[in-house]
């Protein structure tokens, strides 16, 4: 077989791995993604046929006090939730791999994630509960007395944080875990030799090799807080007080209650715009495309 014909038949091998998933792709992503444009450029209600307004559903964005107060609870949630999910995954990694690297416990700390959301905010929902709920229970018995949490304006958005980390750290521990098993062992060792400690090894080798890994979760994590949705449907419906309406629970209202889906494409239109800008941002300061393994 000559060397021309060997690397046709490769690349053809190669297309037909590709497609299925360039095939979802294109069907379940791109192409929605044109039709929400075309859409937010409109003025329908589902009822009849769109009226095509060009921006002034984008227009009307800027003005629209609920669109900036629900980005303001969305970024709240972001600021809480993937600072102490990011450090309480890379604590449980280095620990695992510092300390115990048993399956049994990896499987443990990865359990979690394994519950969809829906299931994990309907435990969650019931354990808080302010009169039934164990954890009240367990706070009443202490003396620190009942709390809100779910039911509480002030706590709703920390409660769902917590609901939310505890479900994905075991995800976030589990690629630091798989991360930290491509620095070379020799590192460590020479730096014991040097007689640095674990913080200075932790500082200056851990950290900065497992920058990639960090770009990757940091990423994929923020992507996801941004999107939250399913907790807050199940638990608080936006509520108490609009104190969990998030973007996503907003687009939800706009398209499916108030019947206006020109108005709420738009807004799924800028928070992927606003998805793309932050993301790109992170990689170029994060120099996710570099190790400084090479």
């Amino acid at each position: 077989m000559s060397r021309a014909r060997r690397r046709r038949k490769e690349t053809l091998t190669g297309v037909l791995f590709v497609a299925p998933a360039f095939l979802g792709f294109l069907l379940f992503y791109l192409l929605p993604t044109i039709r929400a444009v075309q859409i937010s450029l409109t003025d329908w209600n589902m009822m009849r046929a769109p009226k095509f307004i060009g921006l002034g559903n984008y227009a009307k964005l800027m003005s629209d006090a609920n669109f900036w107060h629900s980005a303001g609870v969305t970024l709240a949630y972001v600021l809480t939730n993937i600072p102490i999910q990011t450090a309480l995954g890379l604590l449980l990694a280095v620990l695992s791999d510092r300390l115990a690297r048993a399956v049994w416990l990896r499987a443990v700390i990865i359990a979690p994630y394994l519950i969809s959301n829906v299931v994990a905010a309907l435990i969650w929902l019931l354990m808080l509960d302010p009169i039934l709920g164990l954890v009240n229970a367990f706070l009443d018995v202490v003396g620190i007395g009942r709390q809100g949490f779910l039911a509480s304006p002030d706590q709703a958005m920390v409660s769902i944080a917590g609901i939310s980390t505890w479900r994905h750290t075991g995800l976030t521990a589990l690629l630091f875990y798989a991360g930290l098993q491509a620095i070379p062992r020799h590192l460590y060792e020479a730096a014991k030799l040097e007689g640095a400690g674990e913080w200075t090894m932790f500082r200056r080798i851990t950290l900065p090799l497992l920058r990639p890994v960090l770009a990757f979760v940091l990423v994929t994590s923020l992507i996801g807080s941004f999107q939250v949705f399913d907790v807050v449907a199940v638990t608080t419906a936006g509520g108490p007080s609009n104190s969990t309406r998030v973007l996503l629970w907003y687009i939800y209202e706009n398209a499916f209650r108030f019947n206006r889906m020109g108005y709420a494409s738009a807004i799924s239109v800028v928070l992927f715009a606003v998805l793309i800008l932050v993301t790109l941002l992170q990689m170029r300061v994060l120099r996710a495309d570099r190790s400084d393994l090479d």
